[in-house]
């Protein structure tokens, strides 16, 4: 009996494991090119009882529009997301990616940049979010 539980547990264990979708992938990602031309800012304020510091800044690298998050700090959360937003709130959204230290993330090239005006900092496990940078051309 104990032979066939440990089996059972096994083999649960090994096909309840799924691989991370493309989008939760945590990504090395290389700097901002010095040939890199600013597009987009916002300065981060936070939502109620988070600490948030710094802007999000976006950058067109030839074809390639980039998110960087410069002197950014944030109260720490769990599955924090960084997502590229129509609104101040994350209904109409791309999710660029998990929050890492890596502080820069590739938008992807079917996104038209100029329909999104915020970059979010959104906890996705909790639906709760974080930080809003509204963005500005420049």
């Amino acid at each position: 009996m104990k032979k066939t539980i440990l089996i059972a547990t096994l083999l649960l264990a090994f096909t309840a494991c799924q691989e991370e979708g493309a989008l939760t992938h945590d990504k090395v990602i290389k700097p901002i090119e010095m040939t890199s031309i600013l597009k987009y800012s916002g300065d981060f304020s936070p939502t109620s009882g988070i600490n948030v510091s710094g802007q999000a800044k976006i950058y067109l690298e030839g074809t390639q529009y980039r998110v960087k998050l410069e002197n950014f700090d944030v109260s720490s959360g769990p599955d924090l997301k960084v997502y590229l937003s129509k609104s101040s709130v994350p209904s109409e959204f791309v999710n660029l990616g998990n929050l890492t230290s890596a502080t820069v993330y590739d938008v992807p090239q079917q996104v038209n940049v100029s329909d999104y005006s915020h970059v979010l900092i959104h906890c996705q496990q909790y639906n709760h979010l974080f930080a809003i940078a509204p963005l500005t051309s420049n």
